[in-house]
């Protein structure tokens, strides 16, 4: 399933932020910890469609992976040609313990600690 993301040729974005959301069965917590960091974000970073990624949690199952890509259009290639893939192979480890929402944002501006201007 691909993301549309709209776009118009007045927009200039900094970055590219490919959130994925995942609420995990309680039982399934520890091995979709391993899975995530051991293999998943490794290989999706292995793309060569994102230069950085991190993951969180919120609470106990709850968690977001961030990918961040250069541009929409390294991500409409990421979405076109590893995504199936990558979503089969985590179905294959932990079946239907996890559910998933993606969700595309668009970094517009940058700021850093100490400084009253942005960064970018």
């Amino acid at each position: 399933m691909a993301l549309a993301v709209r776009r118009t040729r007045y927009q200039l974005f900094l970055m590219v932020i490919y959130e994925v959301t995942t609420t995990v069965a309680t039982d399934a917590v520890t091995a979709y910890e391993a899975y995530m960091r051991d293999r998943h974000i490794g290989d999706v970073l292995a793309t060569g469609c994102f230069v950085s990624a991190s993951i969180a949690c919120s609470l106990p199952g709850r968690y977001r992976i961030s990918y961040v890509a250069r541009d929409l259009d390294i991500l409409d290639e990421y979405l076109a040609t590893h995504a199936n893939q990558l979503r089969n192979d985590l179905a294959l480890h932990l079946g239907d313990k996890v559910e998933v929402s993606r969700e595309v944002w668009t970094e517009l501006q940058t700021w850093t600690a100490g400084s009253d201007r942005p960064t970018t």
